[in-house]
């Protein structure tokens, strides 16, 4: 074997990983950029001020824990307004002591 059969032996060798291998390190940094761009995306809610912690003693005698600007005064009436519920507290007497979570 002469020296220019083994030299085109051993570059079809290196064509034939060179194909084998380009696509597979494309697809490798491809996946690794869209990982790393995943991470760099945060997406956090808008904290909300939610007021002084109060306590809400009703004319039965239960107690409701909330915070003050959950609290609404309309028309003479007191009520609850969260996120998915809206509760009447009227007649409730409103104490602004510090509660623990």
């Amino acid at each position: 074997m002469s020296r220019s059969e083994k030299y085109s032996l051993k570059s079809s060798r290196f064509i034939k990983k060179r194909y084998f291998l380009a696509p597979i390190l494309f697809i490798a940094i491809i996946a690794g950029l869209y990982y790393y761009s995943k991470s760099l995306i945060i997406i956090e809610a808008p904290k909300k001020e939610l007021g002084e912690k109060i306590i809400i003693e009703l004319p039965s005698g239960d107690q409701i824990f909330t915070y003050e600007n959950l609290i609404v005064n309309e028309d003479g009436r007191l009520y609850y307004k969260g996120e998915r519920n809206e509760l009447d507290l009227t007649g409730g007497i409103v104490l602004y002591e510090d509660w623990e979570d």
